[in-house]
């Protein structure tokens, strides 16, 4: 008999500190994507370098950031690094794990990328006078950036669903923490997740809409 009583004043009277741990989650996808974007940039460049080693230690990165599941990339950050003595907070865990999964799918969707660019606008380039370095720093990878710029916005979005992931290194202050820790205290599971569910929602699409608006204003041609 399903006896349940809806309680959504008492879960509403938490939504101040649901939308403080939502600050949270959006800091560490926010930070997770800029170490993300930088270290998919390098490990393009890696990969394109004609070095066997730096390309090998690129595809090893893309290999294990896309094959194995998020959830064991932040157990491993937070516990395996423990286990050589770096003990590492739930914070930085979470981000670190985030960061390194961003890292890979960004490589891949950037060399992607940079495949769409003709060969004539770095040959062009090199005609100008400019160095190999300055060819792809000015030329090409303005238009890998433009390009990938709505898979990177896909991202955006994996980085905010994923911070929920924060659960099993004990993470509390983000938005699934916070609700966690809410439930926990007064058992309004339905009502706390519920609410958690839509900020989530609001947060995702926000960024959808705003990297449409983004684009269709700075990629015009």
């Amino acid at each position: 008999m399903f006896n349940y009583n809806f309680r959504w004043n008492q879960a509403l009277a938490s939504l101040p500190q649901m939308l403080e741990g939502a600050l949270v989650t959006i800091q560490i996808a926010l930070l997770s994507m800029a170490i993300g974007i930088g270290i998919a940039i390098i490990l393009t460049v890696f990969r394109l370098s004609g070095n066997k080693l730096l390309a090998a230690i690129a595809t090893s990165w893309v290999e294990i950031a896309r094959n194995t599941p998020a959830l064991f990339q932040i157990y491993m950050v937070h516990f395996g690094l423990g286990g050589f003595g770096i003990h590492i907070s739930p914070y930085f865990s979470l981000l670190f794990g985030i960061a390194f999964n961003n890292a890979g799918y960004l490589a891949e969707n950037f060399r992607g990328a940079l495949k769409a660019i003709p060969e004539t606008q770095t040959r062009a380039a090199r005609s100008l006078g400019m160095s190999a370095g300055q060819a792809f720093g000015h030329v090409v990878m303005p238009q890998m950036l433009r390009i990938a710029f709505l898979p990177m916005t896909n991202q955006m979005v994996w980085a905010i669903l994923m911070t929920s992931l924060g659960a099993v290194v004990a993470m509390t202050t983000d938005l699934f923490g916070v609700t966690s820790h809410l439930n926990s205290i007064s058992f309004r599971t339905f009502e706390l997740f519920a609410i958690a569910a839509v900020i989530f929602y609001v947060i995702t699409k926000a960024i959808t809409l705003s990297a449409r608006l983004v684009a269709s204003r700075l990629f015009r041609y």
